[in-house]
Formats: structure tokens, C-alpha cells, sequence
């Protein structure tokens, strides 16, 4: 892999507007210099005038697990998923993307997960061989669920510091508080007809409650282990402010897909990092009924957009914030790159500067959209 080379020809976005026929010398994987490219002299890539972004920072990708689950029953080889879900978040210009992997036995829905595990995947991801981005793990874990908090227990490390986001998708609160989702949910995606799916979604009301003395211990825990430095907390679907002030007292870092806005507002203003998706953009409103991300901008309480299900999404969602007059093309762009970046603690990425990953990606405008024209991963 070469490591070292120049890229000419290339506009970067600055505070003050955009810095045209700029040339970007990389030494080793990082950024070394940012001057203007004179005429005359060569590149070993030519930009060819097209805008230069940081790499994108996807802090929640489910590009993996799409790939390793194309259907229901349908389950690929991990490697053979690793290689189809890095393709396609290189050609959405991700250079780094926390996959989404379920420390629980069963999905959000309450069904059985199957292989592979959590702790499977996991490994997989860390010993992929001959990556072409940095490919990291995003611990989602189910409160109550007493295997998936063991299989994380498990796999901890102290010399690591893992993004751990918890959640709770048992009907009556979060992504689920109106029942009738997870029941449409199950009709769609699992073909069930509405009596099986209402039965089942009372099974889950009824089991919940006996749950709830496992969910405060494991709750506990989280928050001992983020305030002492063990883990990286994200907060799931959190819907109230009370629950924002609940993930503050755990010391959480992010509040990963507020369903409402007044959790959106007041995580902002406690300093807690938003994360909308980014098809939620696109889409104009939220596939679930929840809070419209373009409502969490227009309040001023949009930090991170994710990629959720859809990596092709990052780019032409922070797109339309600029292109709309929303947000500065600057600040729109820091919403998968900067932004992401620090609140996962990377401060090694997420800029266009000296001193930075040589994490790059090449864009052009076609039919007023953003399209990704090559990436390049330090």
C-alpha cells in the first residue's frame, strides 16, 4: 500500500469559504503539508478540481451485518460479509465505521438472533486481514438481556476502550413506545399476520417488567465502567430530558438517535453529542415516526449523522444541510467527519490538516448531488 504520495488539483472547504488548486503532501499515512499547487508542478494524483473531504466517520454502520444476513435464514461467511460491507462503505467514502454488533440473544423485535455471536463478529472484525479503512465495533447491548451483557463482560480488554451503546426496544418506551410499530415491524419484515404479532409483542410486555431489576444492575454498571474510563457510553433512543439527565449521571458521551426533540435539545445543551441517521435527511421524517433529524438542525441540536442502514446516505444528507442553506458547507460536513471523530475520542481524523490521517475522499457534484469519486484510507 502506498503510503506516501501528493494530491494536487483539489478545493478544500475552510472556515472562510473554499481554498481552490490546493496540493496535499502525505508522508506515511498522514497528512504532512497544505499549500497552494502552483503551475507547473506535478502530482502523484490529480484532484481535477474536485473537493477534498476528510473521510467519513460512520459511528453506527449496519452495512456488516446486511452483508452477513442478505435474508432471513440467509447467513454469509464473515469474511466474505467484511469484504462486500467494506466496498461499499469505501464507495460511500467511509474510512472508518463502527459496526453495529448485538451483544444479546435476541433482536430488538424479540427474536432469536443465531450465529454468529457477538463476541464472533467482533473478533472477526479485529482480525480481518489486509484492511483498506479502520474498521471498528460498535457494542450495542440490551440492558436486559443477562447472555449479552455477559458475552461483553467477557470480551473487554483493559487496554481498550470500547463504544458501548446500551438500549432498551422493549415495547412502551424508546424507538418502540407506540407498541404498534414493532407490530407493524413484524407484519413487514417477518410476515407475520396481526394476531401473531400482537400476541407477540404482549409476550414482550409481559416479560419486560420481570426484567426490570436486571436492567437497573446492568444500567449501574455502564456508568461505573464509563466514569471510569473503561468504556465509551452512547445512550439509545433516549425519548425524555429526564433520561438525557440519566445518561449525564452515567457519564455518557452521545445520545444515539433521540426519538424527540426536547431530548435532542437538552442533550445538546448538557454538552451530550446527537446522533441522528442519515437517511432520516433524505427521507424528510423518521421511518419509525420519530423526530425529523431536520427538525434536530433546525433547533440546533444536530452533532453526528450515522449511516444506520444506508452508507451512501452520509454524504448526500450533510449535502442537502448545506445545500438548503440550513447549516455552512463547513459545519454540514463536520457532521460525519469532525464531529463523529471526537466524540468517539479519535482525535487523529476527521480534518484536512497537517498532522492528520491521510483519511480523504475525492467528490464531485452530478445532477446537484454529492458523488463520491475515490477514497483514500491512511
Amino acid at each position: 500500500m502506498v503510503e506516501s504520495y501528493t494530491l494536487g488539483h483539489v478545493r478544500l472547504l475552510a472556515e472562510h469559504g473554499v481554498l481552490d488548486d490546493q496540493l496535499i503532501s502525505v508522508v506515511d499515512g498522514r497528512i504532512e503539508e497544505i499549500r497552494d499547487h502552483r503551475a507547473g508542478l506535478g502530482a502523484d494524483i490529480d484532484g481535477r478540481g474536485q473537493l477534498c473531504l476528510p473521510g467519513i466517520v460512520d459511528l453506527h454502520s449496519d452495512a456488516l451485518a446486511r452483508e452477513y444476513r442478505p435474508r432471513p435464514g440467509a447467513r454469509l461467511p464473515v469474511d466474505i460479509a467484511m469484504q462486500a460491507a467494506e466496498g461499499n462503505l469505501l464507495a460511500a467514502g467511509v474510512t472508518t465505521a463502527f459496526h453495529a454488533v448485538s451483544f444479546q440473544a435476541k433482536s430488538p423485535v424479540g427474536l432469536p438472533i443465531g450465529s454468529p455471536n457477538a463476541p464472533e463478529i467482533r473478533e472477526a472484525i479485529r482480525g480481518y486481514t489486509n484492511p483498506r479503512m479502520d474498521h471498528r465495533v460498535l457494542h450495542r447491548l440490551d440492558v436486559r438481556c443477562r447472555e449479552g451483557l455477559g458475552m461483553l463482560r467477557r470480551v473487554l480488554e483493559p487496554d481498550q476502550v470500547p463504544l458501548v451503546s446500551y438500549e432498551d426496544h422493549t415495547p412502551g418506551q424508546g424507538q418502540y413506545r407506540d407498541r404498534t410499530v414493532m407490530e407493524r415491524w413484524l407484519r413487514e419484515a417477518q410476515h407475520m399476520d396481526p394476531q401473531r404479532a400482537a400476541a407477540h409483542v404482549d409476550q414482550l410486555v409481559a416479560e419486560r417488567d420481570q426484567q426490570l431489576p436486571f436492567k437497573e444492575e446492568t444500567l449501574t454498571w455502564l456508568g461505573e465502567a464509563a466514569g471510569d474510563g473503561e468504556i465509551r457510553l452512547m445512550g439509545h433512543d433516549p425519548v425524555t430530558p429526564a433520561e438525557i439527565d440519566a445518561l449525564v449521571a452515567r457519564n455518557a458521551v452521545i445520545a444515539e438517535f433521540p426519538t424527540t426533540l426536547e431530548a435532542a435539545v437538552h442533550a445538546t445543551q448538557q454538552g451530550i453529542a446527537t446522533v441522528a441517521g442519515a437517511p432520516n435527511i433524505l427521507l424528510g421524517k423518521s421511518h419509525s415516526g420519530n423526530v425529523a433529524a431536520i427538525d434536530l438542525a433546525q433547533a440546533g441540536a444536530l452533532g453526528i449523522l450515522a449511516s444506520d442502514y444506508l452508507p451512501s446516505s452520509m454524504l448526500m444528507a450533510a449535502y442537502a444541510l448545506a445545500q438548503t442553506g440550513l447549516l455552512a458547507p463547513l459545519d454540514a460536513m463536520r457532521l460525519i467527519t469532525e464531529n463523529p471523530a471526537r466524540a468517539a475520542g479519535l482525535d487523529d481524523r476527521g480534518v484536512v490538516a497537517a498532522g492528520y490521517r491521510a483519511d480523504l475522499v475525492l467528490c464531485a457534484e452530478v445532477n446537484e448531488r454529492p458523488r463520491v469519486m475515490r477514497t483514500l484510507s491512511a
